[in-house]
């Protein structure tokens, strides 16, 4: 089963577990220092949280789509690129405590999409030292208008 994913920063991490666990009847599949996220049955959906700056409002820190076999993400690869997207591939990425491969585009806002398959559980949040988790590096063959997301440091948003 595929679902869609929707990732928000927020600043208060433990009101916003609290609030979501209440709107969808369920409690957060997995639990990590400063991250939480929820596997939702109904809506399919996985919400991720991720802890912001205190005091500032809730945003969106990135779309997508969890698929189950790394060949469903090589395969979105193909057709995303094959309609002219620009791609970044991840594989074997670990990033928000699970080691993944994902392929990434961007909206015409400039809004993050990840296609991605969850391969194992990980110990560790970021994907390098000094990096965002989930953001990929800019891409120089992004197309017209669609500007990179600036990379922020590991454990201040941007991960699945």
């Amino acid at each position: 089963m595929s679902r869609v994913q929707l990732a928000l920063r927020v600043a208060d991490l433990d009101a916003s577990i609290a609030f979501y666990s209440k709107l969808f009847g369920t409690e957060p599949a997995k639990l990590r220092d400063g991250y939480a996220n929820f596997a939702i049955a109904e809506p399919p959906l996985k919400l991720v949280l991720i802890q912001g700056a205190e005091g500032e409002p809730t945003v969106m820190d990135h779309l997508g789509v969890e698929v189950e076999t790394a060949e469903q993400v090589s395969a979105a690869t193909t057709r995303l690129a094959g309609a002219g997207l620009a791609t970044v591939e991840e594989n074997d990425t670990t990033c928000c405590y699970a080691v993944q491969d994902k392929v990434w585009v961007h909206g015409p806002g400039a809004e993050p999409w990840e296609v991605y398959v969850v391969k194992a559980d990980a110990d560790q949040l970021p994907r390098d030292e000094g990096s965002a988790c989930c953001l990929p590096a800019a891409s120089a063959d992004a197309p017209e208008g669609v500007q990179a997301l600036e990379l922020q440091p590991a454990g201040s948003g941007g991960c699945c």
